[in-house]
């Protein structure tokens, strides 16, 4: 009784908490209130005291003042929902609490009884797709949502992580490694990639609101964007737009992308913020319209943010269609220019782990860069996400600039491509002579200042020359200088290993 009570008053409070809300434009509270289901104004109720951040980001959302049924009626470039229809209970009240927290349960392991109602912890893609099934497709055949798997799943990457994040032993005069814990992993490499979030039970917690029996779930929180979900699904919708407000002004301004692209492995927010598209943003950005769906390029905005490249709807003043809008955030690149250990066309699918080259190793080029060919998109798909870029870049230059961007572009690649097969040369000669151990190609001396070659420096180089800027990052700043340096370090290394090694002889 004492509960029932209690929820009582809590959705008297959230009506009486929400009449003072600043509802949007063409929405008035009143409006706004009369159609919040009773499931969710119980969810505010008790949120309201014990977790006020959540309903405060929430009530600031497009979620809390737009019935679905009149986001499916907007015209078509104007739409932000791709469903032809949703389901009824959905069609007449504002996207609560209740209303992602209770999609498919059936599917969801982390269902559990809460407070009188049925609810999962995470909300996950496949929640979302109920109305945004479009988005959620393409984003689940991206690289993003494999991230896990192309990760830990490709024996040679997860040598490079547990290498790097082992804890290493002096003992005897031999250092020794020990696997990383979960936690580590998780706080690291997996932060960005995702963990597998799993169901075990229940477990009895206690809160503000007394004790609680709530899901016991492995490896949360996490919004990577490969997290494997209690439901099966895979990927983060939250990565880009975090909870609860799930803003596309969030997702479209750089600081997002920033939460992973960053230096020295692949150096693109620190890239843009020097370059001359960061320093009009920087500027700039106080004036811009983030949240207009058409994004109008002179209107909403005045230079590119990584939104505009790789994945928003944009289009001129006039109306016309710049770029669809995508969520295959490969869509517009014909390149992948992130080395592994070469740049090489975009593979064909975002699971990367089918990929076998000529040596039959998971990687897209073998050492001397010979690419797997039939695992990467061809000279006519090339062609075609080529052509989607430019029309980007061509709305605000000249089809002259633009190509000598791209020019420039297509010379770096070559290049670095070519110091990366030096390096590669000089560790094939140190297995070669023995000096050290191909076994595991990330723990000796010369091998990791082979990593460093192409995934620091050459990846650092193509990144500046990529978004037209930052020439530091190209030349002495993890740039060409490095690669130098590298290179020398490298041969010296060689020799000197070779010299110690004739000596023991």
């Amino acid at each position: 009784m004492k509960l029932r009570a209690f929820l009582a008053v809590c959705s008297i409070a959230a009506v009486l908490a929400l009449a003072g809300f600043a509802g949007s434009a063409d929405q008035k509270p009143s409006q706004a209130l009369a159609k919040i289901s009773p499931e969710t104004e119980s969810c505010i109720g008790c949120h309201e005291q014990f977790t006020p951040g959540i309903v405060a980001d929430w009530r600031k959302s497009r979620h809390a003042v737009t019935l679905p049924a009149d986001a499916l009626r907007k015209p078509a470039l104007q739409r932000r929902v791709s469903a032809q229809s949703v389901p009824p209970q959905l069609g007449g009240v504002v996207v609560g609490c209740y209303e992602c927290h209770s999609l498919n349960l059936a599917r969801h392991k982390d269902a559990f009884d809460h407070n009188g109602f049925r609810i999962q912890v995470v909300v996950s893609p496949n929640d979302c797709s109920t109305c945004h099934p479009v988005e959620a497709t393409q984003y689940g055949d991206t690289k993003k949502a494999h991230a896990i798997k192309n990760l830990m799943d490709n024996p040679v990457y997860h040598t490079l992580v547990s290498t790097i994040t082992g804890i290493k032993k002096f003992e005897k005069g031999k250092i020794s490694s020990q696997a990383p814990s979960d936690k580590t992993l998780h706080e690291t490499c997996l932060g960005c990639h995702g963990t597998l979030v799993e169901a075990k039970g229940l477990r009895k917690v206690n809160t503000a609101m007394g004790e609680l029996e709530v899901p016991k779930l492995t490896n949360w929180p996490n919004q990577g964007v490969g997290r494997m979900n209690p439901d099966g699904s895979i990927g983060a919708c939250s990565a880009c737009h975090p909870r609860h407000s799930f803003s596309i002004e969030i997702a479209r301004k750089p600081h997002t992308c920033g939460q992973c692209h960053l230096e020295p492995d692949v150096p693109a927010y620190n890239v843009y913020k020097e370059s001359k598209h960061g320093n009009i943003y920087e500027s700039k950005k106080h004036t811009w319209n983030f949240s207009s769906v058409p994004w109008v390029v002179g209107k909403d905005f005045s230079a590119p943010t990584c939104a505009t490249c790789h994945n928003s709807l944009v289009t001129s003043p006039s109306g016309e269609v710049i770029a669809e809008r995508t969520h295959n955030f490969s869509d517009r690149l014909w390149v992948r220019i992130f080395g592994l250990p070469y740049a090489h066309p975009q593979p064909k699918s975002g699971n990367t782990t089918i990929i076998r080259n000529a040596d039959g190793l998971p990687l897209p080029t073998t050492f001397t860069n010979i690419p797997a060919s039939s695992y990467l998109i061809d000279k006519a798909e090339q062609d075609k996400r080529f052509a989607k870029m430019k029309g980007v870049c061509t709305s605000c230059h000249t089809t002259a600039w633009t190509m000598g961007h791209f020019a420039k572009l297509d010379n770096t690649i070559q290049e670095t491509n070519a110091m990366t097969l030096t390096a590669t040369q000089i560790l094939v000669e140190a297995w070669k002579r023995g000096v050290e151990d191909k076994k595991n190609p990330f723990d000796e001396t010369i091998e990791q200042l082979w990593l460093r070659h192409w995934l620091f420096y050459g990846n650092s180089i193509r990144y500046a020359s990529a978004m037209s800027g930052a020439p530091d990052y190209a030349a002495f700043k993890n740039g060409w200088w490095e690669l130098l340096l590298n290179t020398t370090a490298m041969k010296d290394t060689l020799d000197y290993k070779t010299m110690l090694k004739k000596g023991r002889k």
